[in-house]
């Protein structure tokens, strides 16, 4: 039987245990992982997986883009599929920092609980990874969304790069502290908090107070959390008369849905998996 091989190329000095543990958990039987990968050295990588079987054995090897930048990231995932040509391909999937993932599970698990289209959303910390894939993610939805940073020509930059890959461009807004976060979240229906591990974004009084808040996610499952007075553990549960869905709330979503990607790379030698259609299976799942 021919053998599930799965190619780690992450653009990190290390590759990824948590993209191996998850890969194996969703049906590879080899992961492979190879670190620094970057623009210069990835074609050899791919000529690798793409002539060493035949048409029938291509489906049986797969390529993973990880790491922890989504900008190395992306220019990895495009550098290979343009090494792709006629039937000398195999599958790949885009997932830097699990940023695609994570964002298309708390979204689909937001758009689960409540009615998107048109609410206003605010994306805290909207310029990492997982901040902006939410945000393409929200629009997807129909939603007006604004990100986030303390620094506004960050936030502008997080838009334009936005606008180059998805078509949108979200309203970028300089929030240097708790305040100025919660004055950006004023009249928001959704909150979005993808900032990093152990700093909050948010006080709990800025949002439970915040009349018209319908709906919050927040990514950080590491106290203090990004949005106080959510738990890490909290999926769809009311608090203050709002939903509020945690970290580890959203996460087994996440892991079921990176598995899922997995398994349906090995199905045949063309899927290409990224945002748009990772976000279309979280809803499926969710």
């Amino acid at each position: 039987m021919t053998k599930k091989l799965l190619f780690l190329f992450d653009t990190d000095p290390v590759p990824s245990v948590f993209d191996t543990v998850v890969g194996y958990d969703g049906g590879a039987d080899h992961i492979i992982g190879y670190g620094g990968v970057d623009t210069k050295n990835v074609g050899a990588l791919v000529d690798g997986c793409i002539y060493t079987r035949g048409p029938k054995e291509k489906q049986f090897t797969a390529i993973f883009v990880g790491g922890g930048s989504m900008v190395a990231g992306e220019a990895v995932f495009k550098a290979v599929k343009k090494r792709f040509f006629s039937n000398f391909r195999v599958s790949v999937m885009l997932d830097s920092n699990g940023s695609n993932t994570t964002a298309a599970a708390g979204v689909a698990l937001l758009a689960k609980a409540g009615d998107l289209k048109g609410k206003k959303a605010v994306v805290l910390a909207g310029t990492g990874p997982v901040g902006m894939r939410a945000a393409a993610m929200l629009n997807i939805e129909g939603a007006d969304v604004t990100i986030t940073s303390r620094d506004l020509a960050r936030a502008e930059a997080s838009a334009k790069a936005i606008q180059e890959r998805f078509g949108f461009t979200p309203k970028a807004v300089e929030a240097k502290d708790n305040a100025a976060r919660a004055e950006a979240c004023k009249g928001a229906q959704v909150i979005f908090g993808a900032g990093a591990i152990g700093v909050e974004l948010l006080a709990e009084a800025d949002w439970k107070d915040n009349p018209t808040v319908e709906l919050i996610a927040d990514c950080n499952a590491q106290p203090p959390l990004g949005i106080a007075g959510v738990e890490a553990t909290d999926k769809a549960k009311e608090r203050h008369g709002k939903i509020v869905i945690g970290a580890l709330g959203l996460g087994g979503l996440k892991l079921k849905l990176h598995r899922e990607c997995v398994g349906k790379l090995f199905e045949s030698a063309d899927k290409v998996f990224d945002c748009e259609n990772i976000y279309a299976l979280a809803k499926e799942l969710a």
